[in-house]
């Protein structure tokens, strides 16, 4: 019998249980890794190849997904098949068709963390225990198939012990391909800013858990790229690490030691354990607790006026030491970066770019490859969405219910990742991040550049953004140049809509709302209200939020009270002006409504901002440090208890017209009467929840599609769906790709399909 298995079955230890099965089974034969695939052949009685063959469907290993099975059965005994009863691993086969088989990088499982912590193992305290079920993958893989000599562990040969390990079918490290020990392993380095060595092995690890404790910030080389790592309970070191990091409001995650840490901290509900304990081990947004104790354990400063916190497990050896070392057993856990800068990978570059924030710097000689952020997720609704998919997830592909041209996606500006279909799967890459200086163009390059060599692929088209002036869709118009293949320009709205029909496999037709910051619209405006009829390729605007001028353009996005201007320079023109001034100076804003008057900005139909006006309107900061943090002041301020809605007309005006106008005299009114905060923010959500079914009625479409970077807003996404689910609508939400931004490349990928298949 012939056996090709394709799906994640490389890297998971799946050799090893085609082995241990076919070995119970008495089946004679081999395995073998190619590049897309792996390989069997066996032979033995019809009852012991079925049995195998039921054990390949039922028992894989954990983290192996089998997306096709093609069985043939042979004639003969096939040539090459060892003696009888003889069942081997044969080295691995190049060449072939690509097609993704890598899995994600795992956190360390149970077992290792065991052996780490037991003084009697010859692994005790080794910073890169791992086995089959566990540890580095897609950072350290150079190309397929996934064999040791292909990752970053070349340059560390086994020793006896560890290569007994690696041969024994009994054995968790059987074929484990980043197996290693102190002897023969990478080995762990403690230096100061300058470079200068301060500790190797066990006393770098003791002299970082004592920095730490001293209120230093260390720079760790984790497992897809340096972290910066500070005392969680200490507002000195967390208050240092932001100016260092220039990170003023943003919210730092933490990295608690076990779970019943993280519990001490924060509400978790037996489902949202499961992804923190989970192989995956995202960041996950989990509600604070408010007692005096929770409070020393976690100062202020990581997550200001925020009632959810993002925490994490420790997800590698070294995180579990180094947490031992520390006093409360709860670390900021940041990414290694100035903020808009990519992640420091290699020690070189951590000292030129991060020296000015850490203190010292513990590091590691094992290679990382490519870069690999944490991933960060939170539970809706009783479902998983990933806010932002790197670690844990990448590269683990997206399959869809069709087989589609190769198509390259470069994503879009922000939150940048790229995309590549191949056959029915679509690879993502990992979290690129903010295009906004030459260091993110060139992670977003070595993204693009990876993904292609890395499969041995020329596309047949390139898919980027509508917007003519992205960074990205210049470089996707130079590649399509280059290879002399069509480049496919796809509206922003689409591509946030068809990411999600793709994730979902949802059926035609849809409705589809797609609300955020801001899309570059196919009339040349920017669009972010949006609301499409979806059937196929063919995507019609249904209805759109009412424009209104955003004074200063993407400068709105920090500062909520210009789009608040904007709104009441729509309603009142200058007349507006004594409800603005508490927001400018007389200067200013004689010059902005100067412009208003003269029709000199931009205008738009963004939800994004009207979040944003209407947290200024509510009294919220009117300046940010990040885009969407007023929109999550007004979630979060929003009082749960309060089901009124504010009133959104909706006006007949070529694509359906949501007026915000009855909505905001409403707040206005509001306001002046001394209403609270609270209240008028949960009036608003639940105005948009109520506006989402009255359009969903109209339309007649049974199906609904929430998307954009307004639905990262629980208290959105929850009110929208309850309202229409209780309509009878049927209501898909994001669960593999962010509904932000992370997810679009997905969606392009999809448009440009559905374009080049006519």
């Amino acid at each position: 019998m012939s056996i090709t298995a394709r799906g994640i079955v490389q890297g998971v230890g799946f050799r090893p249980f085609v082995y241990n099965a076919a070995t119970r089974c008495r089946l004679s034969g081999w395995v073998t890794n190619e590049s897309d695939a792996v390989r069997i052949e066996v032979a033995g009685s019809r009852e012991s190849v079925e049995r195998f063959l039921d054990a390949l469907r039922t028992d894989s290993p954990p983290q192996a997904r089998i997306d096709q099975l093609d069985v043939t059965e042979l004639d003969a005994v096939p040539s090459g098949l060892p003696g009888t009863e003889a069942f081997v691993i044969r080295e691995s086969v190049g060449g072939g068709s690509r097609r993704p088989t890598i899995p994600a990088d795992l956190a360390t499982c149970a077992a290792c963390v065991a052996e780490i912590r037991d003084a009697a193992e010859r692994r005790h305290a080794y910073p890169f225990t791992n086995c089959t079920n566990c540890g580095p993958r897609w950072s350290i893989i150079r190309q397929l198939p996934y064999d040791r000599p292909r990752t970053s562990m070349d340059g560390f040969e086994m020793c006896d012990a560890c290569r007994r390990e690696y041969e024994s079918p009994a054995d968790r490290r059987f074929h484990a391909q980043p197996i290693a020990c102190p002897h023969c392993g990478p080995r762990l380095e403690l230096v100061s800013v300058e470079g200068d060595e301060l500790g190797a092995e066990g006393a770098a690890l003791t002299r970082a858990g004592e920095a730490i404790r001293a209120g230093l910030v260390v720079a760790l080389k984790g497992l897809g790229g340096f972290q910066l790592i500070a005392d969680a309970s200490n507002e000195d070191a967390v208050a240092r690490l932001r100016v260092r990091k220039r990170r003023p409001d943003k919210p730092l995650a933490v990295m608690c030691g076990d779970l019943a840490s993280a519990r001490s901290v924060c509400h978790v509900s037996d489902q949202e354990a499961k992804y923190l304990a989970s192989p995956q081990a995202p960041i996950l947004l989990l509600r604070r607790r408010t007692d005096a104790a929770s409070a020393r354990a976690v100062a202020p400063g990581v997550a200001p006026g925020n009632p959810y916190l993002g925490v994490m497990l420790p997800y590698t050896p070294l995180h579990h030491l180094l947490l031992r070392q520390t006093a409360g057993g709860i670390v900021v856990c940041t990414s290694g970066n100035r903020s808009e800068e990519p992640m420091a990978i290699e020690t070189p570059d951590a000292l030129r770019r991060l020296g000015g924030i850490a203190d010292v710097i513990l590091t590691h000689n094992r290679p990382i490859v490519r870069p690999v952020d944490d991933s960060v997720a939170r539970v809706v609704a009783g479902n998983l969405q990933l806010l932002r998919r790197a670690r844990g997830y990448a590269p683990v592909p997206i399959h869809l219910n069709r087989r589609v041209p190769c198509v390259l996606a470069v994503g879009g500006h922000l939150k940048n990742v790229v995309g590549l279909s191949l056959g029915s799967d679509v690879v993502l890459s990992a979290h690129v991040g903010d295009l906004d200086n030459t260091l993110s163009l060139e992670v977003h390059r070595r993204a693009i550049a990876d993904l292609v060599e890395f499969f041995g692929v020329v596309p047949d088209a390139v898919a980027c953004d509508a917007h003519p002036d992205y960074q990205s869709t210049r470089h996707a118009e130079a590649l399509a140049a280059a290879w002399h293949v069509p480049l496919i320009r796809v509206q922003h709205h689409h591509a946030h809509l068809l990411s999600l029909v793709a994730e979902q496999d949802v059926a035609w037709p849809v409705l589809g709302f797609a609300w955020d910051g801001t899309g570059y619209g196919l009339d040349r405006t920017v669009w972010g209200g949006e609301t499409f009829v979806c059937a196929g390729a063919d995507l019609t605007r249904y209805a759109r939020l009412r424009t209104f001028p955003i004074p200063g353009g993407d400068h709105a996005a920090r500062e909520p009270r210009r789009a608040a201007l904007g709104l009441l320079h729509a309603m009142h023109g200058s007349a507006c002006a004594s409800l603005a001034r508490c927001w400018f100076s007389d200067a200013e804003l004689a010059t902005l409504l100067s412009a208003l008057d003269r029709g000199l900005f931009p205008r738009g139909s963004s939800m994004g901002r009207l979040f944003d006006a209407i947290a200024a309107l509510c009294g919220l900061p009117s300046r940010v440090s990040f885009e969407g943090q007023a929109a999550m002041q007004l979630e979060f301020a929003a009082a749960p208890e309060d089901t009124s809605a504010y009133c959104l007309a909706i006006r007949d005006d070529g694509p359906l017209v949501i007026d915000w106008q009855p909505l905001v005299e409403q707040v206005l009114l509001d306001r002046s009467a001394g209403e609270s905060v609270g209240r008028i923010a949960a009036r608003f959500h639940n105005a948009l929840a109520a506006v989402a079914v009255e359009l969903a009625a109209r339309a007649g479409c049974p199906r609904v599609a929430l998307s954009g970077g307004c639905f990262q807003n629980r208290l959105l996404t929850e009110r929208c769906l309850a309202c229409l689910s209780e309509a009878g609508f049927e209501v898909y939400t994001h669960r593999q790709v962010p509904p932000g931004d992370g997810g679009i490349a997905l969606g392009q990928i999809l448009a440009a399909a559905l374009q080049i298949e006519g």
